[in-house]
């Protein structure tokens, strides 16, 4: 809990910003109907959001994966706009997003490179649960990164929904998305 207060008293919008990424993925997930087809890979999704904009020491651009900035530049600005972007890359583009801690959303995606115990403390401690890919695997070594605010992951397999925050995660099984909130099946 340290951690999460020395975050958000640094960046005074960045439970807004993890809120609004996080509600993004759980819609997306949610609406997507054919979880249970053969074949068919959901909507993906793999979110950092950064403090700074040195990134690119742990990081290399993935080709022509791009997120559109000239129609959503800023997370906080459009939440319906924002959404629609989302949803476009989750189904036609492969990388991580980097988000910056005032919400600006980087043009490249990007592929993550997973840090060496000299690098990054605490990495060689990681345990992975059997349900992590490779994405959720980068996202919860990367989230132990200096720089690294939070991390968001949406499985295309499974349309669950993960958080990262310093080397920690919290799960949200596609069938628990909402909580409370949820609507009835």
């Amino acid at each position: 809990m340290e951690e999460l207060d020395r975050v958000l008293k640094k960046y005074a919008t960045s439970q807004d910003l993890m809120d609004r990424i996080r509600y993004v993925a759980e819609t997306l997930s949610l609406e997507f109907d054919k979880w249970d087809d053969q074949y068919v890979s959901g909507p993906s999704l793999y979110f950092l959001v950064v403090a700074e904009t040195d990134f690119e020491e742990y990081t290399d651009p993935l080709g022509e994966n791009i997120w559109p900035t000239d129609r959503c530049k800023i997370v906080l600005d459009s939440p319906e706009g924002f959404r629609r972007v989302a949803e476009d890359v989750a189904f036609s583009r492969d990388g991580a997003i980097i988000v910056t801690g005032d919400g600006t959303i980087q043009e490249q995606m990007v592929r993550v490179r997973s840090p060496n115990h000299a690098e990054v403390a605490g990495v060689a401690e990681l345990e992975y649960p059997d349900w992590m890919g490779t994405k959720h695997m980068s996202a919860l070594e990367t989230s132990l990164r200096k720089n690294v605010l939070w991390a968001v992951t949406l499985s295309e397999e499974d349309g669950r929904v993960t958080t990262y925050l310093d080397g920690t995660y919290q799960d949200y099984p596609r069938g628990e998305i909402g909580g409370r909130w949820r609507p009835e099946q």
